[in-house]
């Protein structure tokens, strides 16, 4: 198991480091995406967070410190936000709320979607296996909703079609962050989510094993 890279700070007060970190967090996706990551510098990230280089160094080390706390984020909110689904229901209507509270977190965060996908390559060797399982714990997550639906009755597909089915959905919520360009023309991100769950369950009931 990759274990969490740990971000050093020299402050203790748990409190005032997630605060400083979330200011970071901010200031640095607007510069990340405008410049990129490698033409962006800490003295930017420090101003855009409302604070001094020297403040800046108390909380982070390197500038990848800071990419590795938006990529992170983007996870820890996930979880928070699908965890506070009730997995025992096993109903297709928990599925699709589910689906529903994934979406609207990626419009929420849409930014910081689009830097990690753009800029999630400047990790270091050490950081990407770590984010890599993160992405997959999130797969996980929407596996087990369908897993149980289909332990309840609730839907009748296997294994492999169920691992499919979380990926799909993964990647269809991810999508909105960074097709969300050509989309906004047409979909607001209500529409967007109604006509992809549409889409996914007509196919999931229309489909039969041979």
């Amino acid at each position: 198991m990759e274990q969490k890279r740990e971000v050093h700070a020299s402050v203790k007060d748990e409190n005032l480091i997630k605060k400083r970190r979330d200011q970071m967090i901010h200031g640095a996706v607007s510069l990340f995406k405008e410049k990129g990551f490698h033409r962006t510098t800490t003295r930017e990230i420090a101003k855009a967070s409302g604070f001094s280089i020297g403040t800046l160094y108390e909380y982070i080390r390197t500038k990848e410190d800071v990419l590795y706390l938006v990529c992170d984020s983007i996870y820890d909110e996930v979880s928070k936000r699908l965890s506070s689904i009730d997995l025992g229901q096993g109903t297709l209507e928990s599925l699709k709320l589910g689906i529903r509270h994934y979406f609207k977190l990626i419009d929420d965060m849409q930014d910081e979607v689009l830097v990690m996908y753009q800029e999630a390559k400047a990790l270091s060797q050490e950081a990407i296996p770590y984010v890599l399982k993160k992405e997959l714990e999130m797969v996980s997550m929407f596996e087990r909703l369908i897993n149980r639906c289909v332990e309840n009755g609730e839907l009748d597909i296997g294994k492999e079609h169920q691992h499919l089915l979380a990926h799909n959905i993964f990647v269809q919520g991810q999508m909105w962050g960074f097709r969300r360009w050509a989309f906004k023309k047409n979909y607001s991100i209500e529409d967007y989510i109604t006509l992809q769950i549409d889409l996914l369950f007509s196919g999931i009931k229309g489909y039969q094993t041979k």
